[in-house]
């Protein structure tokens, strides 16, 4: 077995919670959690992603001009304040909100604001705890000599590409864009969400 098949095994077993003769598994992420959930910043500049072999196979490279940031998102459906002016009971409650969009891409969005040099290529889940959701975001620096002159990864930086997070033009926002499906059932997803009097969705 490649190294890379056994660190996402392992971490797969971590999501998991199972436990076997060697690890602990579910151990070893609670530890790693602590360790997140200690850290004072919502957005942290890592050396290297945690999850290696899940973040070659999403296009990163240990290569100047690559970013790896870990973002945490609260659960839930964000914060509502209760309307202040008449409401029917039905339309006074500030639960069971859900947000528009996905928190993977909320947590793409926050990472690309902070970094504003750099194109968001895509992001990957790293675990969750009571309260908060963890992710990796990849991001790609468009004006490094490297990157310009890579041919697997320089079409990131067109013009066509510029705010990939905020336009649905990653893998998670193409998701939430319903671009996933293809064929009958999904004629009116084309060309956007915004396109054919927004009735997409």
């Amino acid at each position: 077995m490649g190294a890379a098949k056994h660190i996402q095994e392992t971490f797969q077993k971590e999501f998991a919670g199972k436990k076997d003769d060697l690890f602990n598994y579910k151990a070893l992420q609670r530890e790693r959690l602590i360790e997140f959930r200690k850290e004072k910043r919502a957005i942290v500049r890592l050396e290297k992603p945690t999850n290696i072999a899940r973040a070659h196979t999403l296009g990163y490279k240990a290569k100047k001009g690559f970013v790896v940031a870990r973002v945490r998102i609260r659960k839930g459906s964000g914060k509502h304040k209760r309307p202040v002016a008449g409401r029917r009971p039905k339309r006074m409650g500030v639960k069971k909100l859900t947000r528009r969009l996905s928190i993977q891409a909320i947590a793409e969005q926050r990472v690309a604001r902070k970094f504003k040099n750099c194109e968001v290529l895509n992001s990957y889940y790293i675990g969750d705890d009571g309260k908060t959701h963890y992710f990796e975001v990849i991001l790609v620096d468009t004006s490094a000599p490297e990157i310009v002159s890579d041919r697997e990864i320089n079409w990131i930086c067109g013009k066509n590409q510029k705010g990939r997070a905020f336009r649905g033009l990653t893998s998670r926002g193409k998701k939430s864009r319903g671009l996933r499906r293809k064929g009958s059932g999904a004629e009116k997803v084309r060309p956007s969400l915004r396109a054919r009097k927004r009735q997409a969705k």
